[in-house]
């Protein structure tokens, strides 16, 4: 275990014993329902997508699962000849659609890489059909390792509704007690100062992700990114979102693995902070990498 916490390179040592493993980001062409009117047409107020995976997403997806996998190996392999790979699904909701036959093709093409072992898929708790789920539970019952990571953001209905998330607390707590019971490892994602939030309500947030027993959780700050609404709305407003400061994060973060290694010590925390492109975030802006972060944390932590 990690000196603070347990860490995400905890858990995959425990996952893949001996075994480096790399994650190589997979675009599919997915959609999401609250892009696609299956809820919503406005997307979630503080999303551009662009954020998590620079690059065309249409582009990407013309270049098919095998071309991208590859290209994103030839990276590693020069370096790492060792190496062995996760295929991350992470751009849009990743198990969206009626065709779940065509959507179980793209995993096993990927399954099917040379040097991948896995997969990590990035969904929504609401979009998860059981007939999916079980032919998942499947897979990786036979050796095929497999991972679900869903997009909580936070636990209090009345913000997911603020941030047109189109979905409640109850669902993620579904999402999280089915592919547990199905014997998947799952992993939760979490944004800290969403809007209308206070420090005590997030640090809920925190306590009811910890009851839930994920093997994962990344949490991050808030950012504004251009080409959301929430960045229309942060214009129009004259910029007045309380957003953390890197010493205020830093704060809350201490709390969060108290918290966290009180009631759930068995999680890995996989990620405190996200790093948007430059050309796309609006604020705030830290100057900080991730890593550097971390490492004022640690030392926050040791000086406790």
């Amino acid at each position: 275990m990690g000196r603070y916490y347990r860490e995400f390179s905890d858990f995959m040592a425990e996952q893949f014993p001996g075994r480096k493993m790399q994650k190589l980001t997979v675009d599919a062409g997915f959609s999401c329902p609250n892009r696609d009117g299956t809820l919503s047409r406005g997307g979630c107020a503080y999303c551009n997508n662009s954020s998590f995976s620079p690059g065309s997403h249409d582009g990407r997806v013309a270049d098919g699962v095998s071309l991208q996998l590859t290209r994103s190996r030839e990276f590693f392999a020069r370096k790492y000849p060792s190496m062995r790979y996760l295929a991350y699904f992470q751009s849009y909701t990743n198990t969206h659609g009626t065709d779940i036959a065509g959507i179980l093709s793209l995993y096993d093409e990927a399954l099917d890489y040379p040097g991948v072992e896995g997969l990590i898929i990035g969904t929504r708790p609401d979009c998860l059909p059981q007939p999916l789920l079980d032919s998942l539970a499947e897979r990786h019952a036979a050796g095929r390792w497999i991972m679900l990571e869903f997009g909580a953001e936070s636990s209090h209905d009345e913000t997911l509704r603020r941030v047109n998330r189109c979905h409640g607390w109850e669902a993620v707590a579904d999402a999280v007690m089915r592919t547990k019971a199905a014997g998947l490892p799952v992993g939760l994602h979490l944004i800290m100062g969403l809007p209308g939030e206070s420090r005590d309500m997030m640090l809920e947030t925190v306590r009811r992700t910890a009851l839930l027993h994920p093997d994962t959780v990344k949490f991050h700050q808030l950012q504004i990114i251009r080409g959301s609404s929430m960045a229309r709305q942060w214009e129009d407003e004259g910029n007045r979102f309380p957003l953390f400061s890197p010493e205020e994060y830093l704060d809350l973060c201490v709390e969060i693995v108290g918290l966290m290694n009180r009631l759930s010590p068995s999680t890995a925390l996989e990620r405190f902070t996200s790093q948007a492109p430059a050309d796309l975030l609006v604020a705030p802006r830290w100057q900080l990498k991730n890593y550097q972060f971390v490492n004022l944390l640690h030392n926050r932590l040791a000086a406790l």
